[in-house]
């Protein structure tokens, strides 16, 4: 396999999770019966650019489907981000009615709401009919479609060219990721700015996040291998955010390479943390494996020991990496009843590989199980805010990443 940004030979393994299906495929009950499609999930990293990337097995267009069943708009503390991102960056650009801003991925309408409620004109780009539908019926203009290369130049040549672009959590999911760059390119006004977000490959290492790996993921990405990726499309990476969410991700902004903006120091700070905590050094990709797997044995033996113990343990949160997490430790519905989560798409659906039932939150209320383990532990404060009576109830919680903790 060669790498997908620079080419070179991928030799150098950093972490094997065996085989599972794509991790937001849910399950109908008529599903069960039928086969199940599984592939390898694994990661190798080059070290040329530092490019962590998914070995090929998988293409978008079989992950990101019209039955794709993650909305943005589920949680609540995604929301309140997004809106504070709209805010400022309107006030840091200036953004007004004459402006034009485009979200790739723009998923249901989460964020780009709060452009229309601006009358700031807006464009969203997103290939999947389930969560583009929720978006049109808010009034928010939908290309249905994947974006690259040719639809940048496609929107130019149509005058619908971007003083914004932005991505969250999209730049990780494209396949070719040197096209969609290039698309940024062409679709970026003279002058204008990208801002991307994306879990930092710092904070996963450091933190032992292997459970936000999956086969929608084909990337996982530091600042310096964005900083080369940009740079070989004639963009330029000009400042830098380190965000709390999703465990630690990154905001980049990017411009033409001509822009007159100076770069800020928080890019070279960044880069050169990133060099000290070893991410340019093929040990630290190697050492890795050793920590996933401690987790996922010390969740099988508090998941036995409950069994054993006559415990009732169910999860919330039907979230990806849930499913990255249960199907690398072979959890099933004997050992974990069923999972809850507020997203009505999501519901009386199964988990995929584990065949796990996802109920209405109702349901966990009703129930009152001795453990709850929360799978999207990137949420957990809100998750246990919203269960706090389960807990006066005397319902103990589970997070399992950076380690198990059971409390």
């Amino acid at each position: 396999m060669k790498c997908r940004h620079c080419g070179s030979a991928l030799r150098c393994n950093f972490l094997d999770l065996g085989f599972a299906p794509p991790s937001n495929a849910y399950l109908t009950a008529a599903d069960l019966s039928k086969p199940e499609v599984y592939f390898p999930l694994r990661l190798k990293v080059c070290e040329e650019c530092w490019l962590v990337q998914t070995e090929d097995y998988t293409s978008a267009e079989s992950l990101f489907s019209a039955e794709y069943a993650y909305f943005s708009s589920a949680s609540r503390s995604w929301l309140a981000h997004a809106a504070r991102y709209v805010e400022t960056i309107t006030t840091r650009l200036g953004l007004g009615q004459e402006s034009m801003v485009i979200e790739v991925a723009s998923n249901d309408g989460y964020l780009l709401k709060n452009f229309v409620a601006s009358n700031i004109p807006c464009l969203g780009v997103e290939p999947t009919a389930s969560t583009a539908e929720a978006a049109e019926a808010l009034g928010i203009p939908v290309l249905r479609e994947f974006f690259g290369e040719a639809l940048g130049k496609t929107l130019a040549d149509e005058g619908r060219s971007a003083d914004l672009i932005l991505g969250n959590n999209v730049y990780a999911h494209v396949p070719d990721i040197n096209d969609f760059t290039r698309g940024l390119k062409a679709a970026l006004k003279p002058g204008g700015t990208i801002t991307l977000e994306f879990p930092h490959l710092m904070r996963l290492i450091e933190q032992n996040q292997f459970d936000t790996v999956y086969h929608e993921h084909f990337s996982y990405l530091s600042l310096f291998t964005v900083g080369k990726i940009f740079e070989n499309a004639g963009l330029r990476v000009f400042d830098v955010e380190e965000l709390p969410t999703h465990g630690g991700s990154l905001r980049v902004y990017g411009c033409h390479t001509d822009d007159p903006r100076q770069t800020t120091n928080a890019v070279g700070l960044l880069l050169s943390e990133e060099e000290y905590q070893g991410l340019r050094t093929a040990a630290t990709y190697a050492e890795f494996q050793v920590k996933a797997e401690q987790v996922k044995n010390d969740v099988l033996a508090f998941l036995l020991q409950a069994k054993r113990e006559g415990k009732t343990v169910a999860a919330y949160g039907a979230a990806a990496k849930g499913n990255t997490l249960l199907n690398f430790a072979g959890v099933k519905p004997d050992l974990l009843s069923f999972v809850c989560d507020a997203a009505a798409a999501k519901q009386d659906k199964f988990m995929p590989g584990s065949h796990i039932p996802i109920l209405h939150p109702d349901v966990i209320f009703e129930r009152r199980p001795d453990y709850v383990m929360i799978l999207p532990w990137n949420i957990a404060a809100e998750v246990r805010q919203q269960l706090a009576s389960l807990a006066e109830q005397g319902t103990k919680f589970a997070t399992a990443v950076p380690e198990l903790k059971v409390a």
